[in-house]
């Protein structure tokens, strides 16, 4: 298997995934000192401010959670469909900022704005499995062959 020279923008996907971890973490470490939360508490218990803090604190957890699914999903569907692998990356980044942007209000309903992300990790899931598929010599119709020409070119 060659590497396409499109992979850069999987590389700099990963790279602004990796930007908005932080940028999450940060707004728990703000979080932590606003609500007077020391460390290692992970969650607080005051009934006035607890829940904001808490919302925050959950944005951020939420988003470790799946974030190893989502670098083993850029990686290695973006071997084989580089741009849409990371086109998908970047939806699903600018998902869970919408997502933690909401949780931060204290209201987890607001959450929801973010789910469209969802959509985005299925369709990264999906080059995946495909690439997957077409490694093993699974053929069958060739899905998204389209996708792939603008992209192959180096």
């Amino acid at each position: 298997m060659v590497v396409l020279s499109k992979y850069g923008y999987v590389v700099l996907t990963g790279v602004a995934s990796m930007v908005m971890i932080g940028h999450l973490a940060l707004k728990v470490g703000q979080a932590r000192k606003k609500y007077n939360v020391p460390y290692p508490q992970m969650y607080s218990d005051d009934t006035e401010t607890g829940n904001i803090f808490n919302c925050i604190q959950r944005a951020h957890q939420n988003t470790l959670e799946i974030y190893p699914a989502f670098l083993f999903c850029l990686a290695i569907g973006g071997l084989h469909y580089p741009c849409l692998t990371s086109g998908f990356g970047v939806v699903w980044i600018i998902s869970r900022e919408v997502y933690a942007h909401g949780y931060s209000t204290g209201d987890p309903k607001k959450r929801i704005r973010g789910a469209f992300g969802n959509v985005a990790l299925l369709g990264m899931m999906l080059t995946t499995l495909n690439l997957g598929r077409q490694m093993l010599g699974w053929t069958g119709p060739q899905t998204w062959s389209f996708v792939r020409q603008p992209c192959s070119t180096q």
